[in-house]
């Protein structure tokens, strides 16, 4: 990825930060989005620490002022993105019948529109240079379905479809654009929420006997952001240890 600019949302923490990690260690500059001012710095510092070329933009990616601001900055230092993951999401659980149509819209405005909001602003220079990757993190879930997550998964679909009529706009122009469907990754948010009792019975419905890690995803997105996935685009890819097979 030497000579590449990406922007990863999400970077703070979990599986945003592994693919900025990974991206900065194979030489590409990452600028990192997130909405969590201390996560935010912590992982910049991280990663300023080991050379790497990285900049860190503080976004909420609801605010679609915020947002524009964050490419306004971006675009000073370089006329156009070459990768734009987008990656940052919430899941809050909540059962549908209790859940409030300020919930169901809340997990909608960061999931399914922030990504919008950020594509729309990395597209046109891509358009523009005939060159650029767009990467959707969605999830297994939406191939699953899973109860307490109908907003959720309601928002991951919908970036299933966003990537296959994104793609059919964009390859003309040389701008490609594939999804991850991550399955149960081990993170600090998924701790919060999972006990590991329940992560190991997810383990138990996967092939592989073991959990997957941030980094299983981070490598996928190597391959989508170079030249290695060039023949590919429309495409959703799971990252789930066997878990969902289609």
């Amino acid at each position: 990825m030497q000579g590449k600019t990406a922007l990863v949302t999400g970077a703070g923490t979990g599986i945003g930060e592994e693919i900025a990690r990974l991206f900065c260690a194979e030489g590409a500059q990452v600028w990192l989005l997130d909405r969590d001012a201390e996560r935010l710095q912590a992982t910049y510092d991280s990663l300023r620490g080991t050379g790497a070329s990285v900049f860190p933009v503080l976004a909420d990616l609801r605010r679609a002022d915020q947002v524009a601001e964050a490419f306004d900055r971006i675009h000073q230092r370089t006329p156009a993105l070459d990768v734009l993951v987008n990656n940052a999401g919430i899941y809050p659980r909540r059962a549908f019948l209790e859940m409030t149509e300020e919930e169901w819209s809340g997990i909608l405005d960061v999931n399914l529109n922030g990504a919008y909001r950020c594509t729309r602003l990395a597209a046109p220079p891509m358009v523009a240079r005939r060159s650029g990757k767009i990467i959707f993190i969605s999830s297994v879930t939406f191939h699953w379905g899973l109860q307490r997550l109908t907003h959720y998964v309601a928002s991951k679909g919908g970036l299933i479809g966003f990537t296959r009529s994104l793609a059919r706009e964009l390859g003309p122009h040389n701008v490609h654009v594939n999804c991850i469907t991550p399955g149960a990754i081990e993170t600090e948010a998924e701790a919060r929420t999972v006990t590991p009792e329940e992560a190991w019975e997810w383990v138990r419905l996967q092939s592989l006997e073991r959990r997957i890690k941030p980094l299983d995803i981070a490598r996928v997105c190597v391959f989508l952001a170079t030249e290695w996935s060039d023949g590919l685009t429309g495409q959703t890819i799971n990252v789930d240890g066997g878990w969902v097979m289609h």
